[in-house]
């Protein structure tokens, strides 16, 4: 297969992205719970926020939700493609991936708490 560069590269790249995006909205309940939140957060932001550091801290903190989701999401495809049976490993990879979106949250939380509240 040829190697695509330049131009072709990113349109490829990005229709890879899309399909990705896509996938988890089509198969990933809380991929899009936590799209839901991004849409009223975002807009929340932009009217909360004082200056641009802290807009960019609040809309920063909300969108590494969805990047670790997606990421959690890849590693529970990637575990469940190579077997549905029990294993110890299995299960940290899945947990740790979950607990990657938990700190994420808590990200939120803190972020947007002590810019609101402090």
């Amino acid at each position: 297969m040829k190697k695509t560069t330049g131009l072709e590269h990113l349109i490829k790249s990005t229709g890879y992205s899309l399909k990705g995006l896509k996938s988890a909205v089509s198969n990933e309940a809380a991929f899009r719970h936590e799209l839901f939140a991004c849409c009223i957060l975002l807009p929340l932001a932009f009217w909360l926020a004082k200056d641009k550091i802290e807009l960019v801290l609040m809309i920063g903190s909300v969108l590494l939700v969805l990047v670790a989701e997606l990421l959690n999401s890849a590693v529970e495809a990637v575990v469940d493609r190579i077997g549905t049976e029990h294993h110890e490993l299995s299960g940290c990879a899945k947990d740790q991936g979950s607990a990657a979106v938990f700190v994420a949250m808590i990200i939120v939380v803190i972020t947007w708490g002590i810019i609101l509240f402090a």
